[in-house]
């Protein structure tokens, strides 16, 4: 055994771990990935792309403490297709197509088959978003982390042409708001869910509620972060969609608004969508307000797209071809002064 192995830190675990994602990486190459892992940096091809004026978009994130609960509950396979979601979703909401991504995780003990799984998590997300998996790290930091523990981020950059861009600008007065669905809590909200279940209620992972129809707590709580790139990239391609709002931390109220104008408001009405069962428990669980909820959660809608009024049923025919559930859920109007940017019915 070696000094720097004696201090805790295994590089031959790293070896062995690249060994293991290599051929799941290779699974998302696109046009315009160079070359493979193992170097210095990734490598994309922009010329690959058929733009003109092109404008790279970046995003970055992790999962927050939805890490928690992976690790308690001993399952990893899934969480890295929340960290590639959260930031995809970003990049797309700019109008952007994803092109590639990296990951960066941190623990304090490579054990490399559980590296592999949250990689391969990772690589599911990159496929499902079209985009490569050109790089990342894998950190072991025995006296920052505990053995079992790890942190994962990431990063994803995606490319528009420079007139395509959605900006603050596009959207305006009487355009209609398209939600769609959320696949469960997605990643935000997790101190606050984990504050109510195990902290207040004492639940377990394998807890079965009622009304949650048949799925345990881990099944639930671990549903990953939809990722809406294959039905929503088209829509922007053919310059149908004036916006688009990423319902993450701060629910409707603060994300919403980040999409148009300050002499806009939207208005929002709640009986347009089914609640998903998650958030009717939780909210009755934690003694939440509609409001408590409405400040922390998605309550259901992952996106939100705004449309010319004359492009309506032709986004939502679109959508429903590509498989896509969704909701007509508001519409922006002009905003009096000193009201808010969001008016929830």
């Amino acid at each position: 055994m070696d000094r720097y192995q004696q201090a805790g830190v295994d590089v031959t675990a790293g070896y062995e771990m690249v060994k293991k994602i290599k051929q799941t990486v290779a699974t998302t190459n696109r046009p315009g990935v160079m070359g493979g892992i193992g170097g210095f940096g990734g490598l994309f091809d922009l010329t690959a792309l058929d733009l003109q004026q092109p404008v790279l978009v970046s995003g970055t994130d992790g999962v927050g403490t939805k890490l928690l609960i992976a690790q308690m509950a001993n399952k990893h396979e899934t969480i890295g297709i929340d960290c590639v979601a959260m930031c995809v979703n970003d990049v797309l909401a700019q109008g952007a197509e994803p092109l590639f991504f990296l990951d960066y995780i941190a623990t304090g003990h490579n054990q490399p088959a559980k590296m592999a799984e949250i990689v391969n998590g990772v690589a599911a997300g990159c496929r499902q978003a079209n985009m490569g998996l050109i790089g990342g790290e894998t950190a072991e930091m025995p006296d920052m982390y505990a053995a079992d523990e790890y942190d994962l981020a990431g990063f994803a950059v995606g490319a528009a042409e420079k007139s395509n861009l959605l900006t603050t600008d596009r959207p305006q007065a009487g355009d209609f708001l398209i939600g769609l669905p959320a696949s469960g809590l997605h990643s935000n909200g997790f101190s606050l869910v984990r504050q109510i279940l195990f902290k207040d209620h004492h639940l377990k992972l394998n807890d079965h509620p009622d009304q949650l129809q048949g799925h345990s707590l881990a099944e639930e709580l671990l549903t990953p972060t939809q990722i809406y790139v294959a039905a929503v990239l088209p829509l922007i391609k053919a310059g149908l969609l004036k916006g688009i709002s990423h319902i993450t931390g701060g629910g409707l109220y603060e994300n919403l608004p980040r999409m148009f104008g300050d002499q806009l408001q939207a208005v929002i009405h709640l009986d347009s969508w089914p609640t998903l069962p998650i958030f009717s428990y939780l909210k009755e669980l934690g003694n939440l307000s509609l409001d408590d909820c409405l400040h922390t959660f998605n309550m259901g809608i992952g996106l939100v797209l705004a449309i010319d009024p004359t492009a309506v049923e032709k986004v939502q025919q679109r959508l429903q071809a590509a498989g896509q559930a969704n909701f007509l859920i508001g519409k922006l109007q002009s905003r009096p002064t000193e009201q808010a940017k969001i008016i929830i019915k």
